[in-house]
């Protein structure tokens, strides 16, 4: 098995190179008038003291816990920014107690019951992607311990059923090994967040994640046909349904949860034939107000492209996709049944009438999607994790927030938070930082910004400056009128001025009866989405 990385993204082998290394100092060093950056090393693991497990191991659960060394350090954090400056600073003062590696859903109900009588919080575990502190495993001082409870053992798909397409799946299983399993069937989810490799599928149902089509399917929660969750209660399994107008949906329910409910266990998910057709293009656009008029003209012409993404012209150079003269739309159509040409002729001409400007793409090129200004922005998409994990090694924040807003308040929306973020970054860090946008997806009744930032600061810095920052954009994207998240969760690092600003009254009072109900003694992923019911978390967010 390879072994994660503890402080940064992926796996262990996976690195830059010495040149990419150098490339991302020399990219910060211009940016921000230095002479010198400073860095921090690689930390080992054999550096790093952790406090002594407090909780003793139970010998009727022996084969499914571990006080590991390494395995303790991976699962103190997730991947967020201040998740990987404390681990390069090799700050763990509050790792999990043990980690939990249960072997199948008896397991997971035995875990739950004995940490529920031993008052043990427990935070489920897929990949350890979260971006949002939602798998941290601070919890405060309520609790004789805590488990971070790791599905990658339940790892099967364990039945295929071809004339509905749909499979059941375990939770745990990764992006590449479940993708790899459904080819055997000609079948695909056909869905691809960022952290595909290191993510799995419990987890993009936990946190309602956004996948790889632009329109249409966009979440996660348009694949899910039933769902299995254990809670500290007993099992919930949904009814495998099409559809159903039976009440409010307990499968909607789970979908979001963030762990604060049970653990997924596994879920009936609908699947596709795998795509063979496909055709792409990309289009220039002058003016950014004409660029988002063409991608919402699009976006409600029914034509449902797999790929709209509008770059402004910052992103298209900032990642080598444009000279930064222009904004950059990539369309690009899939289908297992058809060509494509029409559609994607459709969208050009609507791009075109709309101010934009194309050069007619290559016929029948299946990998047109990996050329062209496309193919380089999809290229830099992919190793941008790594990239940052260069960047934070020297301080510097490169960090992301996304959001979404309807198109009436769309284009000044936009303009607006870049310019506040902009200000607000250069306040804190006494440096001009770099802001950019690109829509990730697109509905006919609006759109899905994300926003990218590079701000000044240094190792010593760093977390502060973050801190900082985080609590200034999820500030200003609410009271903008936008969603705390699109589809990054809110775990606990977007609570503070965010959700616990945007969540309706009446509806946290729901969500909290729930939780009382199935997790009565709040040993489910405290802190995250709403408070524990022993008292208010102190996440550092909020110090």
């Amino acid at each position: 098995m390879q072994k994660r990385k503890f402080w940064g993204w992926g796996y262990q082998d996976q690195v830059l190179s010495n040149e990419e290394d150098a490339a991302i100092e020399s990219r910060i060093a211009a940016h921000f008038s230095l002479d010198e950056v400073p860095s921090l090393p690689i930390p080992l693991a054999e550096d790093i003291n952790l406090p002594t497990p407090r909780v003793k191991i139970p010998q009727t659960l022996e084969k499914v816990l571990s006080k590991n060394h390494l395995e303790r350090l991976n699962h103190t954090y997730g991947k967020s920014f201040p998740d990987l400056a404390r681990a390069m600073l090799k700050q763990f003062p509050h790792p999990p107690d043990l980690v939990a590696f249960p072997n199948d859903q008896e397991d997971v109900v035995n875990l739950l019951d004995w940490a529920d009588q031993n008052n043990i919080a427990v935070i489920p575990y897929g990949g350890g992607s979260s971006v949002c502190g939602g798998v941290e495993t601070y919890v405060g001082d309520d609790y004789s311990g805590v488990i971070s409870l790791d599905l990658r053992n339940l790892d099967q798909v364990l039945e295929i059923d071809k004339e509905s397409r749909a499979a059941r799946i375990q939770a745990g299983i990764f992006g590449p090994a479940l993708e790899d399993e459904l080819r055997k069937s000609d079948l695909t989810l056909r869905h691809f967040p960022q952290s595909f490799e290191h993510s799995t599928l419990g987890g993009w149902i936990a946190t309602r994640s956004g996948g790889h089509f632009a329109t249409l399917y966009t979440h996660i929660d348009d694949f899910v046909e039933s769902t299995t969750m254990v809670t500290p209660t007993g099992v919930i399994e949904s009814r495998r349904l099409p559809g159903s107008g039976a009440g409010p949906s307990p499968d909607r329910m789970v979908i979001g949860s963030e762990g604060i409910l049970g653990v997924i266990t596994e879920a009936w998910m609908r699947l596709q034939n795998r795509p063979i057709f496909r055709s792409s293009g990309s289009v220039e656009f002058d003016d950014y107000q004409k660029a988002l008029n063409a991608t919402r003209l699009i976006s409600q012409s029914g034509l449902y492209p797999a790929n709209c993404r509008l770059l402004d012209a910052n992103e298209a150079l900032f990642n080598g996709a444009g000279d930064g003269s222009k904004h950059l739309l990539i369309l690009s159509f899939e289908s297992a049944d058809h060509e494509l040409g029409t559609w994607l002729d459709r969208a050009l001409e609507i791009a075109s009438s709309a101010g934009g400007s194309y050069e007619k793409p290559q016929e029948k090129e299946p990998e047109a999607h990996r050329t062209g200004a496309s193919g380089t922005w999809r290229n830099s998409f992919i190793r941008a994790p790594f990239n940052r994990d260069a960047a934070v090694r020297r301080g510097i924040i490169w960090d992301t927030f996304e959001t979404s807003i309807t198109w009436d308040h769309g284009f000044e929306f936009i303009e607006s938070l870049k310019e506040k973020t902009r200000k607000a970054i250069h306040e804190i860090s006494g440096r001009e930082p770099n802001v950019t946008c690109r829509l990730t997806h697109t509905y006919p009744d609006g759109c899905a910004p994300y926003f990218s930032y590079t701000a000044y600061a240094t190792p010593s810095t760093m977390l502060d400056v973050w801190k900082q920052i985080k609590t200034a954009t999820n500030e200003m994207v609410v009271a903008e009128g936008g969603t705390i998240t699109h589809h990054h969760a809110v775990g606990r690092d977007h609570r503070v001025k965010g959700y616990d600003v945007q969540i309706p009254s009446g509806f946290k009072d729901m969500l909290t009866a729930a939780k009382s109900s199935v997790d009565p003694r709040s040993i489910m992923n405290p802190g995250v989405l709403i408070d524990s019911g022993k008292g208010k978390i102190g996440h550092w967010m909020e110090n």
